[in-house]
């Protein structure tokens, strides 16, 4: 049960959410916890759709965003976003089983994507502060400026909802992720 109370439904949420969260409801079929919870404040809200949508569009393929979500989910031992981003990575960017576990473990299998979840999970783990060689390993992996700064956009959003969903203990509406072997 989260720490906080996640609106049953939208009518539920804030007024100033409920558009908003219909919008979700149309886009995806139902209404996550997260989106709920985070519906709370229609500001944030607000923010992290405003942000995930443009992210939508960015170089960085869907697959690899999802890829990236799981590298980061795992860093930060998120379950909610582990759970929600296996099931994504598996039925909507159509990830292998071992590519999702290769990307919990900051790889991929696919040397473009590799680059990418290298990336983003040195930045994480190190706080921005990247060397030039981790810096020039993406760039020359083929991502292009404008990429770059969508691989750090996707790192923000995904820190905010692993934040949101560990400190509110959002309740698990997506099959578990199962835990890594050692």
């Amino acid at each position: 049960m989260s720490r906080i109370h996640t609106p049953a439904t939208i009518s539920d949420a804030p007024e100033a959410s409920q558009d908003l969260l219909n919008g979700v409801q149309q886009q995806l079929g139902s209404v996550p916890n997260l989106f709920r919870l985070i519906g709370t404040s229609p500001v944030a809200l607000a923010g992290y759709l405003g942000l995930n949508s443009a992210l939508g569009r960015s170089e960085v393929s869907a697959a690899t965003r999802e890829r990236i979500s799981l590298a980061i989910a795992e860093y930060n031992g998120c379950d909610y976003c582990l759970a929600a981003h296996s099931y994504l990575g598996r039925n909507l960017a159509k990830l292998t089983d071992a590519e999702i576990i290769a990307n919990r473990h900051g790889t991929s299998t696919d040397a473009k994507a590799d680059a990418a979840v290298r990336f983003a999970l040195t930045v994480t783990q190190k706080r921005g502060h990247v060397s030039a060689d981790e810096f020039n390993a993406v760039r020359a992996a083929g991502y292009s400026d404008a990429a770059i700064i969508e691989i750090i956009a996707l790192i923000a959003v995904n820190v905010l909802t692993n934040y949101t969903n560990s400190v509110l203990q959002t309740e698990v509406d997506f099959p578990v992720a199962e835990e890594l072997a050692v």
